[in-house]
């Protein structure tokens, strides 16, 4: 067998072994090194792992994943819930419309799905619970709902596409990503609309809700309804790059938690620093650790063999891109946002280039598909958080979970038709596409 093969396979069976996927990556990478290159090369995974995170734009993950926790801890997501229970009012499917809406209003703060899914399901599952919705349907819907965070801005998986592909704009990407994240949201609001009618299943208001007014509640959500608008404004208007966004994303809900919700504390921020850098250490050590494999495989040509194999399947792009989105569903099914771009980019690029797919089209493509794979049993880490909070098990959440991929797959299967759904924003705004 070639190195190629052997580093492949070596990979394959550590995952198949339960080997996490960073060691994995790293233990396979050596392997080619061994089998393909010199034992003596193994000394350059030092510089490596280093090369692979010394990079400026990958401050920003960590401080939205600050962010997020921040924004989670301050109150913040029960008075979003406040405000769209009572613009929307009692009705068939209320609840189910605002855990859509408070899901992709949240999401457009930390950038992050589970962040997002355990933040709502919080304050909306008791509430739904309480109306009559079925744990599992809510608890799937908030699940589907919350994987529209790696599309809305600010995106952790979007900022390392653009670290992973070379030359695509960030601010690009970010823009591109708004109306895919609405679509996608709508697209579930549907069945789940149609289902609450169907069995009766009433919009009864948040408790504590149902006293205040649109104005009362509006105010009160004021400074987290801000919050993305201060993001995306202050990169449209040059005021800062998306690695400084996320530095003012972390000081607006420090000064939201602390001097307006007040339902933060100098200890409570203490412990979300220690929260966030593990999360972030978990993070940063997959793409470190994942720097071998791509060194590895680049020395020995196994991404441009394996480009080459794809390419080879057909000359028809529509049926290949296809093809390259139901692989990557299935591989977002079992990994995360960050393993399936880091192992799956260094093979895709050249397949992209070759059938002149513009890269942020492209890019939103491969999130959508992400996003719909964290809601995906057998893996599906949204759906892990939501059924925790609702005690409930897994396998429940089945049948809703069908219902609601094959929603976000009409979405998908919109903006891969009509690519000007995610390149019209970003046109307009004058960023490279």
């Amino acid at each position: 067998m070639t190195p190629d093969v052997w580093m492949i396979l070596a990979f394959a069976g550590f995952l198949i072994a339960g080997v996490p996927v960073a060691f994995s990556l790293a233990l396979a990478g050596s392997v080619g090194i061994v089998a393909g290159l010199s034992p003596d090369m193994l000394a350059t995974l030092g510089t490596n792992t280093y090369n692979s995170i010394a990079k400026y734009p990958l401050i920003a993950i960590p401080l939205f994943i600050l962010t997020g926790l921040i924004f989670e801890r301050s109150g913040v997501a029960i008075r979003l819930v406040r405000f769209a229970q009572a613009l929307i009012g009692p009705r068939h499917g209320g609840l189910a419309l605002v855990a859509v809406l408070v899901c992709m209003i949240m999401g457009g703060m930390s950038g992050s799905g589970p962040a997002d899914a355990a933040a709502v399901a919080m304050v909306m599952l008791p509430s739904m619970t309480k109306a009559g919705y079925p744990k599992p349907f809510s608890a799937t819907l908030i699940a589907a709902s919350a994987s529209t965070a790696i599309l809305i801005p600010p995106s952790v998986a979007l900022i390392l596409y653009s670290i992973v592909v070379p030359g695509v704009d960030l601010r690009a990407l970010f823009a591109a990503g708004l109306f895919p994240g609405i679509l996608a949201g709508l697209a579930l609001l549907v069945p789940a609309m149609i289902v609450a009618k169907r069995y009766g299943w009433e919009g009864t208001p948040v408790e504590g809700a149902e006293t205040l007014t649109v104005r009362t509640t509006f105010r009160q959500a004021l400074p987290a309804l801000f919050a993305p608008v201060l993001i995306l404004g202050g990169l449209r208007s040059g005021l800062f790059t998306p690695t400084e966004a996320a530095v003012v994303a972390v000081a607006y809900g420090t000064v939201v938690g602390l001097f307006l919700t007040r339902e933060l504390s100098l200890r409570d921020l203490w412990e979300l620093l220690g929260e966030a850098a593990i999360i972030s250490g978990v993070v940063m050590l997959i793409i470190a650790l994942a720097g071998i494999f791509a060194w590895a495989g680049t020395m020995l040509g196994t991404f441009r063999h394996l480009a080459e194999w794809i390419i080879g399947l057909t000359d028809n792009g529509v049926l290949l891109l296809i093809l390259v989105m139901l692989a990557v569903l299935v591989a977002g099914m079992l990994l995360d946002a960050i393993s399936i771009y880091l192992i799956m980019m260094p093979v895709l690029i050249p397949v992209m280039q070759h059938f002149e797919w513009n890269p942020v089209w492209f890019g939103i493509l491969l999130a959508m598909n992400i996003a719909i794979g964290q809601f995906t049993p057998p893996v599906a880490v949204n759906l892990m958080v939501t059924t925790e909070v609702a005690k409930i098990r897994l396998e429940e959440t089945l049948g809703w979970a069908l219902l609601f991929v094959l929603a976000m797959g009409c979405a998908l299967a919109l903006v891969a038709i009509f690519p000007s759904i995610a390149l019209w924003l970003p046109s307009v705004l004058g960023y490279n596409i």
